[in-house]
């Protein structure tokens, strides 16, 4: 190991190790410092059961950068991507609808509910791919200074421009009145099939503490259409989410990285505005002149940092970023796969439990007054369909994404309610698949609470943070500190509470790296 370090990296989930590799690959002595005994965050695979694996925080990747697999060499590194067709299978009362990742399959799909919907649906698909490449680039760059926006900036946020206006009139049109929109109004305006909105509604909304009839959750549809999405498609990896983490793992080390595991970091340490190293909860320092943190915005400024090298505005914003998570994690170990009637033909290895938006925002209503949903969405990946390595031969693994779950609940507490939101979940798949709580071998519920615990998420969101219009591109976290830099000098943040924002796509890790490497060469110069 290196005597000294020219960057320490908080947290080695998969965006403090993308930072981390691309970092040594600019000849930087890179250190990751992992609290748990393995790397990857919320990117792994864990024993539910003897013989039984199954991603406990993420499940698929549809959102990873090309740019990561590619410059990082992934897929020679053992990373092999499992594609999932159809993507979902939506769900509903006596109904089920296949989305697949190709258009005009789905089109002929939805012919035998709604003749109509099958005539929007693929000029529905058409604008929202064309909305999502024109702001494609912009997930893989440094956000623009809006006080004092340097020449570099104003010519790229010119070029998105003119890539905006070659769209049309009536595409700019609908890309400038869609974000603030309700994800429910908006596909209001498409489909009249509930069962199809409902499943579009939950890629806007999943993670998010928020209904369909919350105004800007249709911005959220966006991602699902991304250039890096549409290419690849929704996956599964081989071997579970710890799958990307070994591939990168792999990467790092290979580029130099030294990573250490079971090294919680206990306080970013700095003087006089200027970051100088980390201390460890086992009273060891390390002293280096750049630190990037992985970790959330408010563990980062208001658990690691000494507040006194912070203004009070600073933290008040910091305070008010809004972090409440909403998800919980059931995962099962089945014996065998039960029936499913309405889908007909076998399990589908990913489906969701969404009937209809007025479903939705009920089951939100819930939780905006502190109580688990009495009938939540669920979204349910069998990733051993695809990848039957991670259960004994004839057995499954079933994850469960179950909102909403608030993390504060208005009355009684997570270690009395967790037990009983597995029985709900385990009891609304009974609904669908007849036999399905025979068929269960061991459980896991992991609440928010538990999410926070486990993975060091604030509040047990997700994504670090709302990805809400407010909290997103020069505003994420906080405004006047969207360019991974923040108020201590030579302290950056690298994860899922810096833009782009959260789900697997590296691109936070891989933009803090350049913008550091920018900001040391511009110091040197």
């Amino acid at each position: 190991m290196p005597d000294s370090f020219d960057v320490v990296i908080v947290g080695g989930g998969h965006n403090g190790l993308v930072a981390a590799t691309y970092l040594a690959k600019a000849r930087r002595r890179v250190l990751v410092l992992e609290r748990r005994p393995f790397v990857g965050g919320a990117a792994v695979t864990e024993d539910l059961a003897p013989g039984f694996r199954v991603p406990t925080g993420a499940d698929d990747v549809g959102l990873l950068r090309p740019e990561v697999v590619d410059d990082l060499n992934l897929t020679a590194r053992g990373l092999r991507f499992l594609p999932l067709d159809p993507e979902v299978t939506a769900v509903g009362d006596h109904a089920a609808i296949r989305i697949w990742r190709d258009v005009w399959r789905t089109q002929a799909d939805l012919m035998a509910k709604s003749p109509r919907d099958a005539e929007a649906y693929p000029r529905f698909a058409e604008l929202m791919t064309a909305f999502a490449t024109a702001l494609d680039p912009l997930v893989t760059m440094t956000p623009p200074n809006v006080a004092e926006p340097s020449l570099r900036e104003q010519m790229a946020l010119f070029r998105r421009a003119l890539a905006v206006r070659r769209l049309g009139k009536a595409t700019m049109q609908q890309m400038l009145r869609v974000p603030p929109m309700p994800v429910r109004d908006f596909l209001n305006e498409w489909f009249e099939t509930e069962l199809l909105k409902a499943s579009l509604a939950v890629d806007a909304l999943v993670g998010t503490f928020q209904g369909p009839f919350s105004p800007g959750t249709a911005f959220g549809l966006i991602p699902r259409f991304s250039p890096a999405v549409r290419g690849r498609g929704w996956c599964f990896v081989k071997g579970g989410m710890g799958g990307l983490a070994n591939a990168l793992a792999s990467a790092a080390r290979d580029a130099g990285v030294t990573i250490r595991t079971e090294a919680e970091v206990r306080r970013i340490t700095s003087r006089n505005g200027r970051v100088t190293g980390v201390d460890l909860a086992n009273g060891e320092r390390i002293e280096a002149p750049t630190v990037a943190s992985n970790a959330d915005p408010k563990r980062t400024f208001l658990h690691l940092v000494d507040p006194e090298e912070l203004s009070p505005e600073f933290l008040v914003r910091v305070r008010n970023f809004q972090t409440t998570g909403v998800v919980a994690k059931v995962n099962f170990a089945l014996d065998h796969l039960p029936k499913f009637p309405v889908v007909g033909d076998g399990m589908p290895a990913h489906f969701r439990i969404s009937p209809s938006l007025e479903y939705l925002e009920r089951a939100y209503d819930d939780a905006k007054y502190g109580h688990a949903s009495r009938a939540p969405f669920l979204e349910a990946f069998v990733p051993s369909i695809l990848d039957p390595e991670l259960a004994p031969s004839g057995k499954h693994v079933l994850s469960c994404l179950v909102q909403y779950a608030p993390y504060d609940l208005a009355s009684g507490n997570w270690d009395k309610e967790r037990e009983k939101l597995g029985d709900q979940v385990a009891g609304l798949l009974e609904e669908h698949m007849p036999g399905f709580e025979k068929s269960v071998l061991a459980r896991q519920v992991l609440t928010p609470r538990d999410l926070e615990d486990r993975f060091g998420l604030t509040g047990g969101h997700i994504y670090h943070g709302e990805m809400t219009l407010d909290q997103m591109l020069v505003l994420r976290p906080v405004p006047g500190w969207a360019q991974y830099r923040t108020p201590i000098e030579g302290l950056y943040l690298c994860g899922s509470g810096a833009h782009p924002g959260g789900g697997i796509s590296g691109a936070p890790g891989y933009n803090a790296a350049r913008q550091i490497l920018a900001d040391s060469t511009r110091r040197a110069g």
